[in-house]
């Protein structure tokens, strides 16, 4: 792991920061890497079960959560470190991953930024948070999946204006469109993200990632297909010693103490 993006576990919660703040947390091939590092990281520590990724803004005037793909990066001739085999932009936004991670956001999200957020699972953001795809503007394609996600995440109508329009959609507005899970006031994104991530590693780790995957799949998969993984997914629970663990935790009216297996 290096400087440019950190990994910080504690208890189930990972916080995986961009720490580029003097470049707007821009992705070049450094921040691609080390966010695919993270979240293998993530993925192969059993005592984890939530990630968060945020970004540092310190220094900033005008907070930048991550400006998208380091223009620098590409003029000097090191567009394809921006991209990863395993996990396409930035390292993440295509990566098969079983853990839920969630985004906290406190400035704005802008192109490959955007898109970054768009592949997370859940969205914690500031009220002085803002989120848009701006390649247009430039006469670029959001290629990094925004322009699929964002219509899967607010509908079809708002998210053609603001992909034609170039225009950021503020905080609020993506709240009440379903973009964002929790809104938090400026300065306080990490915190609430980090309540929500308390709250998912409270139940049981195989159950959410497994619940997970069918919801992910719901975006395109047919009704036949959702069906056959829901009583996969059943099967797989229902045959796990976290099961037992769950039901007697009932039964004794205490807390489970979930291993995950």
């Amino acid at each position: 792991m290096s400087d440019i993006v950190t990994y910080e576990a504690n208890g189930r919660i990972a916080v995986i920061t961009l720490n580029r703040p003097e470049a707007r947390n821009a992705v070049n091939g450094d921040v691609a890497e080390g966010l695919e590092a993270a979240i293998d990281r993530l993925e192969a520590d059993d005592a984890v079960w939530v990630g968060i990724i945020q970004a540092n803004t310190e220094g900033q005037s005008r907070p930048v959560f991550c400006a998208g793909a380091d223009l620098k990066a590409i003029n000097s001739g090191d567009a394809a470190r921006l991209n990863t085999e395993r996990g396409g932009f930035a390292g993440f936004v295509y990566r098969e991953r079983r853990k839920p991670v969630i985004v906290a956001v406190d400035g704005l999200a802008t192109a490959g930024g955007c898109e970054i957020v768009l592949a997370a699972d859940l969205v914690v953001a500031s009220t002085q948070s803002a989120f848009g795809l701006a390649e247009v503007k430039r006469n670029l394609i959001a290629g990094a999946g925004g322009l699929f996600r964002l219509p899967r995440a607010i509908g079809q109508a708002a998210a053609m204006e603001a992909i034609l329009t170039g225009e950021p959609i503020p905080a609020e507005r993506a709240f009440s469109l379903g973009l964002v899970s929790r809104l938090a006031a400026p300065g306080e994104a990490l915190a609430e993200a980090t309540k929500l991530a308390e709250q998912i590693s409270q139940s049981a780790p195989m159950a959410v990632w497994e619940s997970r995957q069918v919801v992910l799949a719901a975006a395109y998969a047919d009704d036949a297909t959702l069906k056959k993984m829901t009583n996969d997914a059943m099967r797989k629970v229902m045959s796990s010693e976290d099961l037992k663990e769950g039901l007697t935790a009932f039964i004794e009216k205490r807390p489970p103490n979930w291993q995950g297996r």
